[in-house]
């Protein structure tokens, strides 16, 4: 099985801890992703805003708020090296759809269960199936 370092995606979309949570969510429509990691002014990784994190500021009329309101702090992380099927149960027994990659403790990547399924799926296979 590959390692999570294989099949992350790299380009990483990082806002900072003040940015307001609609920023972030258009920053994330613009990149076509579904998480953006926050990180403080040393790159340090203190969160993660995901689409559900979005909808419910949205439903509670909270989008001006900071990411640092909404987010999930201390966010359960990978290293590169762990294999694709680890990342896979951290995600299904914790109910992520989105780990950021680290290396050193330094945000790398992120991986996302579309990441996965993607490994599973044939690409040969008819489309609509």
């Amino acid at each position: 099985m590959p390692t999570v370092g294989e099949i992350m995606s790299g380009d990483v979309l990082a806002v900072e801890p003040a940015t307001s949570i609609v920023e972030a969510a258009r920053r994330m429509h613009e990149r076509l992703v579904g998480a953006v990691v926050v990180l403080d002014g040393d790159e340090r990784l203190v969160g993660i805003v995901t689409e559900r994190d979005v909808l419910r500021a949205v439903a509670t009329g909270g989008v001006e708020q900071p990411v640092s309101e909404a987010m999930t702090s201390s966010p359960e992380t990978v290293e590169t090296d762990e294999s694709a099927g680890q990342a896979a149960a951290l995600m299904i027994h914790g109910g992520f759809r989105h780990l950021p990659v680290v290396e050193g403790g330094a945000v790398v990547g992120m991986i996302s269960i579309r990441d996965l399924v993607r490994l599973t799926v044939d690409d040969e296979a008819p489309r609509g199936v």
